[in-house]
């Protein structure tokens, strides 16, 4: 068997989920769209650098799913999805999504995206596992804290180990494993699996598959 591994953000999405997100809740006027507009462009362009600190990061993310509750918080997500999320879909990130099922392999999502936002993206593509950022739960409400290992650089290597032990899979009993990525915070998962694919990549990205020899493709 083989599993094909995607990122989700500017890879199999034309744009960023956690950008976007915080744009939406800017729109329905939710946070101070000055402040909150300032602190997005800042960690979406050290995360670009590769220089995103992931804590201080989901330090400010996840104060509004701390501040608010979750039936609303619910309902903000679903509108989001449909709204938003839905059109940043494109057709060759279905089909390539497509491909890989129809060959019958296994299909993951890892992203450093929290999961609440990100798992019923997946669902868009029918894909049911995905690695994610996870947001602490205490009676069904989120703690703005960060429950595990964040799914971010080396952190995916982790998450995806633990993920593999818990399906009773091993690097040794799968056949190939596709990655594929835009960004060069994904090295360290893109440099140990099988099948390596640079997707939409960053410059240092495109740079280092150029010079690995790794496939290079553009899915927007």
């Amino acid at each position: 068997m083989n599993l094909a591994i995607f990122d989700l953000d500017n890879t199999l999405l034309n744009g960023d989920s956690d950008y976007n997100w915080g744009l939406f809740l800017a729109r329905e006027g939710l946070v101070d769209q000055k402040i909150h507009q300032a602190m997005n462009e800042k960690f979406y362009a050290e995360y670009n650098s590769g220089k995103l600190d992931i804590y201080e990061f989901t330090e400010f993310q996840f104060q509004f799913f701390k501040n608010n509750p979750r039936k609303l918080l619910d309902k903000l997500l679903a509108r989001y999805i449909s709204e938003v999320a839905e059109a940043m879909i494109t057709k060759k990130a279905r089909s390539l999504v497509a491909e890989h099922r129809d060959n019958g392999d296994k299909l993951l999502i890892i992203t450093a995206t929290n999961s609440y936002i990100t798992k019923p993206i997946g669902n868009l593509f029918g894909i049911d596992d995905l690695i994610g950022t996870d947001l602490e739960e205490v009676a069904g409400e989120f703690t703005g804290k960060v429950k595990g290992i964040p799914s971010f650089k080396e952190g995916k290597v982790d998450r995806l180990n633990l993920w593999l032990k818990q399906k009773e899979l091993t690097f040794e009993n799968l056949e190939r494993t596709f990655f594929y990525s835009d960004s060069q915070n994904d090295l360290p998962l893109l440099r140990i699996v099988s099948d390596p694919v640079a997707a939409n990549p960053d410059q240092v990205l495109e740079k280092e598959a150029s010079k690995n020899k790794w496939p290079i493709i553009f899915l927007r």
